[in-house]
């Protein structure tokens, strides 16, 4: 539930032009009476999305997204929607009265408040008299004060000091099971020990886990160790600073990906703030999903070593399969960004950065590793991997120019390039037909339509709500009666509904998925009387249908005759009824 208050919610919706907001994420051109766009929400070529100012929804005509305007901003900038009010009612100029926060249940409570504690207990040491030598260890990396406050860096001490700390409170079995000690028979020990402490905060900025580097010369090997994978911490569902840098991100129209959290600080801490980093050398299918979310292009700036080259082709493989633009840098003379800002310093590196090549090029230079091209045969499968790559990538131009480059190069015919191009992209189709699983579309029936447009035409003008109460007012499918119950019980409480107020409301419902799907599935927007009492017989004569249906089975199984006769008579009259 929200704390701010439905009616506030509802008076900024309509202070807020639906289309001059939208107006400011992307283009929008005027067409009768709406306006239409790109849809951001899938790979649309052509505008399929309408933006109805009368009515303050938005609604794409290809992938059904749809919603007011909070819905819009709320997943335009993967943000809640109770941020999406508050930064609306800022555009606005309207002061929220209340506490915006979204009561939560949250799960793992006492995960997260012992990783908290953690962090402000290794934070504390590190400003202690025995974080001196870390201190400057820190600064002589060129990380002052502000960055550590920025990052939360810490520092873990002797191996028991935090669980000395934290045993007071907490059982031992809880700190195992979050990787923050280890047990031998009846001792336990700190994980960490003497190492210059790294909080990993989950996209929601919550620490779940740590890297701990060594910095005495001293250290015992590795020299960085991070948190076991528990209940709360799981690597696979971790962007490094994502939380810090997904504003940034969307202002600047582009994600950097580096490989490690020290790579991310330095080129946040020097300005490069749209920079986040994988937590390893590969994506996860919920990391990917995360990145296409941000709707931008992709710079991969991964280790400059063999395992950062070929990470690099694996990744970029990844993004380019999920229709995710990517172009790469790869930095020459320091191992990664962390060093090459240290040395070359970050306008250079920013030179980088404006210089990305795209992957395509990038794939072309990766196929010529430990080829001799001077060699026929290994010229020839140079050539079919380049052709291979380029199956998938749908820029004709960058293609052209590529098989013309080749054809320079190489002297090979340009037009047989094509066909041996058009002949690998021929199979891929008939793989793809193949491996395709059938999909069986059934056509929406006429009980499913005919509700559909009943409760969509409830949902935007009271005149229906009435219609429905007087000519039909029961729906036998328990889904859709729940959903005109909902919008009967929205009416009473405010005496009026719109559709744009409506979406706001049901946010908060148990049925906001159906609700959406009845207004997704609606492609025409023609509403009127005559329309609705033709939905409703529609919708009565199906389920009188139904009953006539149910009355047989029951006659038939029926073994006293006085009752047999007596279903037979009701039976006739809803024949006659139909």
């Amino acid at each position: 539930m929200f704390h701010i208050k439905e009616d506030e919610i509802n008076n900024i919706r309509q202070h807020a032009d639906i289309v001059e907001i939208i107006s400011s994420y992307l283009p929008l051109t005027p067409r009768g009476k709406n306006y239409f766009g790109v849809c951001p929400f899938h790979e649309d070529h052509s505008p399929s999305m309408s933006v109805s100012k009368e009515k303050g929804i938005f609604k794409c005509f290809s992938c059904g997204a749809t919603g007011n305007v909070f819905k819009f901003v709320s997943d335009y900038e993967n943000i809640s929607f109770v941020e999406a009010v508050k930064k609306i009612a800022e555009k606005v100029g309207i002061p929220l009265t209340g506490n915006i926060d979204i009561k939560k249940e949250k799960k793992n409570i006492q995960e997260y408040k012992i990783m908290e504690m953690s962090a402000l207990f290794f934070q504390n040491n590190l400003m202690t008299k025995r974080g001196e030598e870390a201190i400057k260890y820190l600064k002589d990396r060129n990380l002052d004060e502000l960055v550590i406050k920025e990052f939360q860096i810490g520092l873990s001490l002797d191996k028991n000091s935090l669980h000395k700390f934290l045993k007071q409170q907490y059982k031992d079995s809880d700190l195992t099971n979050l990787g923050l000690i280890n047990q031998k028979g009846v001792n336990a020990y700190d994980t960490f020990i003497n190492r210059i402490i790294f909080p990993i905060h989950d996209l929601n900025g919550e620490v779940v886990g740590f890297t701990g580097r060594t910095y005495l010369p001293d250290s015992l090997p590795p020299k960085y160790l991070n948190s076991k994978e528990t209940v709360i911490f799981k690597k696979g569902n971790i962007l490094f600073n994502y939380h810090r840098a997904a504003s940034a991100i969307r202002l600047e129209k582009k994600l950097i990906i580096v490989e490690g959290n020290m790579d991310a600080i330095r080129m946040y801490v020097n300005g490069i703030k749209n920079t986040i980093a994988l937590m390893g050398t590969s994506l996860t299918t919920f990391q990917i999903k995360e990145i296409k979310k941000m709707r931008v292009p992709v710079i991969l700036m991964l280790d400059n070593d063999e395992a950062g080259l070929t990470a690099t082709y694996q990744v970029g493989e990844l993004l380019e399969k999920e229709n995710i633009s990517v172009n790469v840098v790869r930095l020459s003379g320091e191992k990664d960004p962390d060093d090459y800002i240290i040395k070359n310093g970050i306008e250079q590196i920013k030179e980088n950065i404006k210089n990305a090549i795209s992957f395509l090029e990038f794939k072309l230079s990766y196929f010529k590793k430990n080829k001799n091209l001077q060699d026929s045969e290994e010229l020839i499968t140079y050539i079919k991997e380049v052709l291979n790559g380029m199956k998938d990538n749908d820029d004709a131009i960058r293609k052209e120019i590529t098989l013309k480059k080749l054809s320079d190069d190489y002297g090979i015919s340009l037009e047989l390039l094509k066909e041996e191009l058009g002949k690998l992209e021929s199979k891929e189709k008939v793989l793809l037909i193949k491996e395709e699983p059938l999909k069986v579309t059934t056509k929406k029936t006429k009980y499913v339509d005919g509700v559909t447009h009943i409760l969509y035409f409830m949902m935007n003008d009271p005149i229906y709500i009435k219609m429905y109460k007087r000519k039909l007012g029961f729906l036998d499918q328990a889904k859709y009666r729940g959903i005109a119950n909902e919008i009967m019980a929205y009416y009473e409480c405010h005496q009026t509904i719109q559709l744009a107020d409506f979406l706001s409301y049901i946010e908060q419902s148990k049925l906001k998925e159906e609700m959406l799907e009845i207004i997704q599935s609606i492609k025409d927007d023609n509403m009127d009387e005559n329309i609705m009492e033709e939905y409703i017989n529609s919708v009565k004569k199906v389920m009188k249908e139904q009953e006539i249906k149910k009355l047989k089975e029951k006659q038939r199984l029926e073994m006293d005759v006085n009752k047999k006769l007596e279903l037979g008579r009701r039976i006739q009259e809803l024949k006659k009824e139909v």
